[in-house]
């Protein structure tokens, strides 16, 4: 049964502090490495000040939001050298998608100049053009900004149960366990069961994107951010991302005597493609 649980998604937000808005510690040594026997104050003020200190404060301005002004203040000065293209990089590794910076550096042109705006198009499209591989981590990289929880690692110890790649972030380890899953676009896992012989079972919280859950002989549930459903021990379901969206869902654990999972046959293709 599906729920909405805006209030509930509110309170593990003010309760669990693994959060994008989170500080996160810059760690710099470009500075040292370089210039650290030559100009030691300068490199101290360039690791441990700019990177160790300013760059450090993105809870209160996002690591994405600091790569955006950056880049645009290094273009307004007309420097597309080796430093320009490391603040390209960043930007894109902080989820600036390639239509963005392309928006970003079209914008800017009209304020610093034309001439700036070709020479930081031929960098950024350098950076921005890849294989299909690096496409996916932009994507990857772009919801993880759109979602308070980690996306966390590759969920490699369950990839056999999943059609499509997830990724698994640890949220709470001790008491009741949760955990931030996502999957990719068409990502899902196979029919499973979580038994107990008494209690158990499991709670899905939607945080991010688009999915579906569904239990077996029933009909799948669209599933969007602030949406939970309770999965009861021994029904047979399956859950995961709708075809064109990311999706990521809190897992919590309820507790149980006995508890297990029985991994089934995966969800078939052919029902899968008629979802929207």
């Amino acid at each position: 049964m599906k729920i909405r649980v805006t209030s509930f998604v509110l309170l593990l937000i003010l309760i669990f502090p693994v959060m994008v808005r989170s500080q996160v510690k810059i760690q710099q040594t470009v500075g040292h490495d370089a210039l650290g026997d030559f100009a030691p104050e300068f490199a101290r003020l360039n690791d441990d000040i700019l990177f160790g200190e300013v760059w450090s404060r993105n809870d209160l301005l996002s690591l994405r939001d600091r790569s955006v002004v950056t880049v645009v203040a290094l273009m307004a000065q007309g420097l597309t050298d080796s430093s320009f293209k490391y603040h390209l990089e960043s930007a894109k590794k902080n989820g600036v998608t390639k239509d963005e910076i392309a928006e970003i550096l079209t914008h800017a042109a009209f304020y610093v100049g034309w001439p700036k705006a070709w020479a930081a198009f031929r960098m950024a499209k350098e950076v921005w053009t890849g294989d299909a591989e690096s496409i996916a981590i932009d994507s990857l990289n772009a919801y993880a900004q759109s979602i308070i929880f980690p996306v966390g690692k590759p969920n490699d110890a369950y990839a056999k149960y999943f059609i499509g790649k997830s990724y698994l972030a640890p949220i709470v380890a001790t008491g009741v366990p949760i955990a931030n899953v996502t999957f990719e676009p068409g990502c899902r896992n196979n029919w499973h069961i979580h038994h107990a012989t008494k209690g158990g079972g499991q709670t899905l919280v939607c945080v991010g994107g688009r999915g579906y859950y569904q239990e077996w002989g029933k009909e799948p549930v669209e599933l969007l951010p602030g949406d939970a459903v309770h999965i009861p021990a021994d029904v047979k379901h399956w859950h995961g991302a709708a075809p064109d969206s990311w999706f990521s869902h809190l897992a919590i654990e309820v507790p149980g005597e006995n508890s297990s999972n029985e991994w089934l046959e995966p969800v078939n293709d052919k029902e899968y493609s008629k979802l929207k």
